[in-house]
């Protein structure tokens, strides 16, 4: 493919990754991008449904995509445990009727996915390691990646971890949503944070980097299919993510008591390292050190509460 721009539909461009994806992509002649969001449209951005069949089919048929990043989904894990038929609908559903829409229109299609396919007693992980899920949000994931099935002659699946990155509330990312219990916490109610599960804290702004060479390969008639991995490789738990955070807002780490065995009511895999080789090997990936990364989350931050 050459001459003209891509057309890229970016669904779940308001997400934590879609606007990362969709700042990778600003600008850049190679690529037509069309944005949707559903819950949280805004300008340049195609209200879409992911529920709605009608209206997923008459997006394809206005906008004629090439390629289709699927970005939008439920994240959540607790949120899955408590409502399992609205994640099914966004983690299973809209990947069956994007995938359908795709397979029509001849487009390839990159769908993503989680670390938490595994269970975390085993890792690294490689792209074809067998699945064994811990929680719903897991077997939720991984009934959309089977939905693809189908379509893995041109789509790939993606599986990312822990994501952060620039953000319009600190909820939007794990690494950051405990950052209020950081700063109410005191010496007579400490924050207590997970000691336990290994996470691999990964920017945004890298896996839009990761995104757009993949785009970039289909534009050039060379698409990346199957399933492969991409993930930060600093080995950190969320408290040892607090201890960062509690030195850049300058609170007192004293005040943040580590957890040393699982707590959550919904169940996590212990480490879920995911083994990045398949992409490294034809030399797509950025990453960015965690330090460096938060530091940019943290400065965003403070702008936007400052404007």
């Amino acid at each position: 493919m050459s001459g003209a721009a891509l057309r890229v539909a970016l669904i779940g461009a308001s997400g934590l990754l879609g606007r990362a994806v969709a700042d990778a992509l600003a600008g850049d002649p190679k690529f037509l991008v069309t944005g949707t969001a559903h819950t949280r449209p805004g300008p340049g951005r195609v209200p879409l449904d992911l529920t709605d069949a009608a209206a997923i089919a008459s997006f394809f048929d206005a906008y004629r995509p090439q390629a289709v990043v699927l970005a939008a989904a439920e994240r959540r894990p607790d949120v899955c445990e408590q409502f399992p038929e609205q994640a099914h609908a966004l983690n299973v559903g809209a990947v069956e009727r994007i995938a359908h829409a795709a397979r029509e229109h001849g487009a390839w299609l990159l769908s993503i996915s989680t670390d938490y396919v595994f269970d975390g007693s085993r890792a690294p992980y490689r792209p074809d390691a067998p699945p064994h899920p811990l929680n719903a949000y897991g077997h939720g994931k991984l009934a959309g990646e089977r939905a693809l099935t189908p379509s893995l002659d041109n789509a790939c699946v993606l599986r990312l971890p822990l994501l952060y990155g620039p953000l319009e509330q600190v909820g939007e990312s794990a690494a950051t949503s405990f950052i209020p219990a950081l700063e109410a916490a005191r010496a007579d109610r400490p924050a207590v944070v997970d000691d336990w599960a290994i996470r691999y804290p990964t920017f945004t702004p890298d896996v839009a980097v990761v995104i757009r060479q993949l785009l970039e390969r289909v534009a050039a008639g060379r698409p990346v299919t199957g399933i492969h991995h991409w993930s930060g490789n600093e080995a950190m738990t969320k408290y040892a993510i607090a201890l960062e955070l509690a030195a850049r807002l300058g609170l007192d780490p004293a005040h943040i008591r580590a957890q040393s065995t699982p707590a959550d009511t919904t169940p996590r895999p212990y480490d879920c390292h995911l083994d990045s080789a398949s992409l490294e090997a034809l030399g797509i990936g950025r990453r960015t050190p965690f330090a460096q990364g938060l530091d940019a989350v943290l400065d965003e931050l403070r702008i936007r509460k400052s404007a």
